[in-house]
């Protein structure tokens, strides 16, 4: 599976963004999808995960209220939108991919991982 994450930029803070994920191949459904971001100088964190189904999304608690994960699995895309975007949430942001992914919040569940897309949150 190959991820290609997209949709980056800068924004003012109070301001929002979607991003988006595309996965290639014929199973997307099959896969548990996470978001995940990397500030600088700090280790990848867990932002948001989405089941194949739908069935149970997951979010840190920073995000709660503020982002929303979907998937269309007929187009093979994930997305994250990012509401109330503050400072703190620029980072690098990472979608991924997990066949058997028993901790949603744990990174090295997921088996696929996209390059990342850069979201720079100006104050």
């Amino acid at each position: 599976v190959q991820l290609q994450a997209c949709g980056g930029g800068l924004v003012q803070a109070g301001g929002s963004l979607r991003l988006s994920c595309a996965a290639s191949g014929r199973t997307f459904s099959r896969y548990m999808m996470g978001w995940f971001h990397q500030a600088p100088g700090k280790e990848r964190e867990f932002v948001a995960g989405i089941s194949g189904s739908e069935t149970n999304i997951y979010y840190e608690d920073s995000v709660k209220g503020r982002f929303t994960i979907s998937r269309d699995n007929a187009k093979n895309t994930v997305y994250l939108q990012m509401n109330s975007l503050k400072p703190e949430d620029t980072a690098v942001y990472y979608c991924a991919a997990g066949t058997y992914v028993y901790t949603p919040r744990r990174q090295y569940d997921y088996d696929y991982w996209g390059q990342g897309t850069h979201v720079t949150v100006s104050s």
